[in-house]
């Protein structure tokens, strides 16, 4: 019998996929490819809400108590800590341990975790449609240059979807119903970047 793959997420609005129906999450839309070629995949679970920080995550992990591994474990988080004004030095010292976990759940194979990088929420139509780059922008960049630190000294895989975020600037279809989260159409466009990865390793 062929093995059947487990997934988890973890994150934020961006993980919970907040404004889109649950079939256009990005990890939804992840399964439904797989599934589509024939791999044998469990639908993910997912440990992530809409406001959620590096600390509420850690927090809400250990809340959820579940000592299950899995064999691909994604993190994205870090946008809300940005948005509440948290200093880079907390968000990387609580990033690390939300890393950690997500090794954890991973049996500790760094190649089966996927960090990825926080979007760009500054060019959606809620926060004035601002061009990149601006403060905001160059807040995430500096966030998202310590999530990539860390995940290359874990030696996990590292997905950049935050320039696929700024498409939103010009194309609105980018974006939700909120005018601020991603629509299906963009979390599409990270799947076109998670899948051959993806793949590639469950060949």
């Amino acid at each position: 019998e062929k093995k059947k793959y487990s997934i988890l997420g973890l994150g934020d609005s961006y993980t919970y996929g907040q404004n889109v129906d649950t079939n256009e999450r990005y990890l939804s839309q992840l399964y439904t490819n797989l599934v589509d070629q024939k791999y044998n995949v469990q639908y993910p679970k997912i440990i992530a809400r809409t406001g959620w920080r590096t600390d509420d995550l850690l927090y809400n992990i250990a809340l959820d108590g579940d000592k299950k591994k899995y064999d691909f474990v994604f993190l994205l988080i870090g946008v809300n800590n940005e948005y509440q004004g948290r200093s880079p030095e907390s968000y990387r010292s609580e990033f690390v341990r939300c890393l950690d976990n997500a090794l954890a759940f991973a049996s500790g194979i760094s190649d089966n975790v996927f960090v990825v990088s926080i979007p760009d929420y500054s060019v959606t139509r809620s926060q004035g449609r601002q061009a990149v780059p601006n403060a905001t922008s160059l807040r995430l960049d500096e966030y998202n240059k310590i999530n990539r630190e860390e995940a290359e000294k874990k030696k996990v895989n590292y997905i950049y979807i935050t320039e696929d975020s700024r498409l939103a600037y010009t194309d609105a279809t980018l974006i939700a119903s909120d005018g601020l989260h991603p629509s299906g159409k963009m979390y599409g466009l990270w799947v076109d970047k998670i899948l051959p990865v993806m793949i590639k390793k469950m060949q």
